[in-house]
């Protein structure tokens, strides 16, 4: 699939952390030179990056990207749909059995992480709304709107209040001088 963008280059900025993929001739990957300019830059703030982890498929619409981002999409659907068997290639070197307790391990871990990630998300997110309030409740922001809404009906009626009287003041002054 990447075989047509042969020779460009992807820059990623997640979090604190910058690196650059190019693509060889034969579609593969390869960490980019230094000198290297990238053709796309796809940055991914802290924030998103607990919510990507989270699989919040609303932050996907908020990573940033510049420059080519056709290739850009398609290096991401490349690497949405890419495995890598680590356990495999574990087991060329420790062996069978260990690779599999270290990748046992290894999703625990990453399972562990992200379920205290979201953990810490939420508990963030509820302290912002109810301790120190940073962040408005969603009930807030109904009413604010509602109320919003109510203001905008009273002050277009009271608009055409204001034109009716204009209008009747002006006939009055034009009867008046005739």
């Amino acid at each position: 699939m990447l075989q047509p963008f042969a020779g460009k280059s992807v820059q990623f900025n997640v979090a604190f952390i910058s690196n650059s993929l190019v693509i060889l001739e034969n579609g593969n990957l390869a960490i980019a030179g230094e000198v290297n300019t990238a053709d796309a830059i796809v940055t991914i703030s802290p924030g998103l990056l607990l919510r990507l982890i989270a699989k919040d498929e609303a932050a996907k619409m908020q990573i940033s990207i510049e420059g080519d981002t056709h290739l850009a999409a398609e290096l991401a659907k490349v690497l949405a749909n890419v495995r890598w068997d680590y356990e495999d290639d574990l087991s060329n070197f420790i062996g069978d059995i260990p690779a599999s307790k270290l990748g046992n391990f290894g999703r625990h871990t990453v399972k562990t992480v992200k379920e205290t990630s979201v953990n810490l998300a939420e508990m963030l997110s509820e302290y912002w709304q109810e301790e120190k309030p940073l962040i408005a409740k969603k009930r807030h922001v109904e009413e604010f709107n509602k109320q919003v809404d109510t203001l905008r009906a009273d002050v277009a009626r009271f608009e055409k209040k204001i034109t009716r009287l204009s209008q009747q003041l002006n006939n009055q002054s034009v009867d008046s001088t005739q």
